[in-house]
């Protein structure tokens, strides 16, 4: 495949997954009063696909060792459009929380994938460079893609924003099925074995550049949900935002990643990917405790939430950039199996958010406390795994040996 065309996949592949949570955001509280439910219930349709995606990712991974990335890819997106189908057609929120969890399963395959097929076919160093080109694509869509989905929900109902993911998902999977070559040079017959399977996992969650990663990945991501899951009830429900303009915050959010995206290949080629790690722990730390302090402060307007916001985002465009490279690196031949297991503790870590935030949210009433102070505490915990763990143990295989040849030398 050319580089263009990796650059397109990847960019939808890994943009599925910010399209399934984003996108129906600004229509949360419209969702909540159509069904006739309670904000910790509408809360669980997107915890509902974390779990999922999260625990789909354990299968998926191996499957796609096993038998190559083109047919999970395949076989996967053709769950996530017939579960976005039906998920539009939902009578009733249990119906709903079912689609959405069976959307997680298809979503899981797309990213799995996605990170694995970029160590099937650079190192470590050129990975972080593809991959960033990749989420910058994704930014992209993210940033399109709140404002229609809010205009959609105000015009049309919920319902009208859900059909935005079915849609996004048909065009992913024709552009796969047309444009998508095999990546996986040869894979592994065992990678089904359980006895296999476990040794495999052992062995990579014992190797400290991939716990390294897989924390910074699991923790900025902590931030972000936290975000993601409060914000459309604080912006809009407390302080009186219209879905439009709080579908545009998020776009604004989606530039600030964008600019991450930017800003890790201007680092990567000047500083390496610890250098380029630690300057984003900079800016999460000013992003979270920026937000967590005018909260304190009394300042509670939408833009002392959005805008300290844009340096978190931006952070998060650093760290998923080099996060989801690192964490495949040490594994060539399992890379499948690495970028699952980094997903489903990053999942997990998301899932654990979403089921306290809305008990929190209920006894904070009309306040941003936990939105606020949350990503607060998430940013404190990202830049202080920056700053240590990936410091220590996160300079890829072939860097290493870059380095070592050129002390010799």
């Amino acid at each position: 495949m050319s580089p263009a065309t990796v650059a397109i996949t990847l960019a939808l592949l890994l943009g599925l997954q910010p399209v399934a949570t984003d996108l129906y955001l600004p229509a949360l509280p419209l969702l909540k009063a159509d069904l006739g439910t309670d904000m910790s219930a509408a809360q669980r349709t997107l915890a509902a696909l974390i779990l999922a995606f999260g625990l789909g990712q354990l299968l998926c991974g191996p499957l796609a060792d096993r038998y190559g990335r083109r047919p999970v890819l395949l076989g996967g997106l053709a769950v996530y459009c017939i579960a976005s189908v039906a998920a539009v057609a939902a009578p009733n929120i249990d119906a709903l929380i079912a689609w959405r969890a069976l959307q997680g399963l298809g979503v899981a395959a797309s990213v799995v994938c996605g990170r694995a097929m970029v160590r099937d076919l650079y190192e470590p160093r050129d990975g972080v460079r593809v991959l960033s080109q990749g989420m910058t694509g994704l930014a992209v869509i993210a940033l399109i893609g709140p404002p229609m989905a809010a205009a959609l929900a105000q015009a049309a109902g919920w319902r009208a924003a859900l059909a935005v993911l079915a849609g996004f998902g048909v065009l992913t999977l024709a552009w796969l099925a047309w444009r998508l070559r095999e990546t996986l040079a040869a894979p592994d017959p065992l990678a089904l074995q359980p006895a296999r399977l476990l040794q495999t996992w052992r062995h990579i969650v014992t190797h400290r550049t991939f716990l390294s990663y897989a924390a910074l990945t699991a923790s900025t991501y902590g931030g972000l949900y936290t975000y993601l899951a409060a914000s459309s009830f604080v912006l809009i429900e407390q302080m009186g935002w219209s879905r439009l303009a709080y579908s545009l915050s998020l776009s604004a959010g989606a530039t600030g990643y964008m600019a991450g995206t930017f800003g890790c290949r201007y680092w990567l080629h000047r500083h390496g990917i610890r250098g380029t790690v630690a300057r984003g722990g900079v800016l999460a730390l000013c992003g979270g405790l920026g937000c967590a302090a005018l909260s304190l402060a009394g300042l509670h307007h939408p833009l002392a939430i959005v805008l300290p916001q844009l340096l978190y985002a931006c952070a998060h465009g650093v760290f998923q950039s080099c996060g989801q490279a690192g964490v495949t690196g040490p594994f060539p031949r399992q890379a499948g199996a690495a970028s699952a297991l980094s997903g489903f503790i990053l999942c997990a870590v998301a899932f654990a958010v979403g089921q306290s935030l809305g008990p929190l949210m209920d006894a904070a009433g009309r306040t941003p406390y936990p939105l606020t102070l949350g990503l607060g505490a998430w940013s404190v915990v990202t830049a202080t795994i920056a700053w240590t763990a990936v410091q220590r143990h996160g300079e890829p295989p072939a860097a290493r040996a870059v380095t070592a040849t050129s002390r010799l030398s």
